[in-house]
Order: C-alpha cells, then sequence, then structure tokens
C-alpha cells in the first residue's frame, strides 16, 4: 500500500459525550442547570442528534429530512441541520443552541483514540502516504494541529470543501490525486460502510473499525500497519 484515508469522527478521533459538551457552554456561558435538568437536557440533546460526531437522531424531523441528507455538503448546510435539531430541546437561553454548535468545532471538543498518534507518526516515518477524507462542515485540521499529529497528515479532503459527500468517489479520488498514488494501492480506514465503503469503487481497499467511546476502544487502529506492510 502507497498510502492510507483516514474517515476523521469515530475513526481517528472521537467527540466529547453530549453531558460534557453542554457543561462546556453553559459554564462559559455562566449558567447552570441542576444535576437532574442537566442530565434530562443533555440526554434529549442526544437523542435529537444534535451534536455533531455524537449519535445520529433517534427520530430525524420530516421537515429537517432534506437539509440532514446533504448537510455535510457545505458549511452552511451544516450548521442550519445541527442547530435546527439542538433547537428541538429547550435550553436555559436561545444564543445556546449556536455557542454549542460553535464548541464542537473546537480542539478542545475532541480527543484522539489512544493509538492515533502511534499509527499516523509510524506511517509517515515508513514514507506511507496519509490523507484525511471526512464529511463534515468544518475546517477540522486545527484539531490536528492542536493534539500534534498534524505533521503526519499529507493531504485533508474535507466534504464541504468540495461540495459532495461520501460515499461519492470523487472525494477518495481527490485524495489519491493529492497523494500521487493509485487508488488500487491505498486503504481507506473508516467507521461507517455507507460512507467510507465509497472507497471500494476506485479500487481501494478498505477497514473498517468501530465508533466506540476512546477508552473502549485502545487498539483497533493498531491493526492498519500490518494491512499496509
Amino acid at each position: 500500500m502507497a498510502a492510507v484515508l483516514f474517515d476523521f469522527s469515530g475513526t481517528l478521533f472521537r467527540v466529547e459525550s453530549t453531558e460534557s459538551w453542554l457543561r462546556a457552554v453553559l459554564k462559559e456561558a455562566g449558567l447552570t442547570l441542576s444535576d437532574p435538568e442537566l442530565t434530562d437536557t443533555a440526554q434529549a440533546l442526544e437523542a435529537a442528534g444534535a451534536l455533531p460526531g455524537g449519535s445520529d437522531p433517534v427520530e430525524l424531523p420530516a421537515d429537517l429530512a432534506g437539509l440532514w441528507a446533504v448537510r455535510d455538503s457545505s458549511a452552511e448546510l451544516h450548521r442550519a441541520a445541527y442547530t435546527g435539531l439542538s433547537r428541538r430541546v429547550p435550553l436555559p437561553a436561545p444564543g445556546l443552541h449556536d455557542a454549542l454548535y460553535e464548541r464542537h468545532m473546537t480542539p478542545a471538543a475532541w480527543s484522539p483514540y489512544p493509538d492515533t498518534a502511534e499509527v499516523l507518526r509510524t506511517l509517515h516515518e515508513r514514507g506511507t502516504g496519509v490523507g484525511v477524507v471526512s464529511n463534515i462542515g468544518w475546517d477540522l485540521r486545527p484539531v490536528f494541529h492542536e493534539h500534534g499529529v498534524d505533521a503526519y497528515v499529507d493531504t485533508y479532503v474535507l466534504s464541504y470543501e468540495h461540495g459532495a459527500q461520501k460515499p461519492d468517489p470523487r472525494l477518495f479520488a481527490a485524495a489519491c490525486a493529492d497523494l500521487g498514488v493509485d487508488p488500487r494501492q491505498v486503504l481507506m480506514v473508516g467507521d461507517s460502510r455507507a460512507a467510507d465503503g465509497g472507497a471500494a469503487a476506485l479500487g481501494c481497499r478498505v477497514h473498517f473499525v468501530d465508533h466506540l467511546p476512546v477508552a473502549q476502544r485502545p487498539g483497533a487502529l493498531l491493526p492498519v500497519l500490518d494491512l499496509v506492510g
């Protein structure tokens, strides 16, 4: 394999819990909720699917279905989809919905999986090209920089910058072109068979990991090093 492409959320990094997300925004705003209110509100936000990178909506509102389907194709649509979901949940102040969205884009909201740095660094040291291909509505590069792994990534292909979403093969093709490699010599690593599996249309090999909390997935990326050889 000449290169490895990685998904972002649920593959290399995991977003904080919904309760942590809500707590951080309330603290920044100088607001408090009782413990039962905080728990109930966090659970409602999670059921709504309001945290990008978190759980999908338990029940997608009909008026947001069209927006949800294309949410990762632009920054504006991404924000509209997720703030639209969060507004289904009452919060102590109306501005908190936008504050929650802003919070999820900060490096502090994301944690790398325990083996992320080791795998990216090892691939880089071996001379294997590394790309990140993500369905997302904002620039994740600062997350990689803040967590000290940006030096190991050669290219980022982000859906909102291309106006297309995985499994569209154009995104994987763009990453392969940036890296100057034949897709048949590329491994795509992701957590979504529906989205990341699109790389197979180009002839890429695909390897899946489970989208689990960081503490529950200590070494799922390490087999990638053996697969690449």
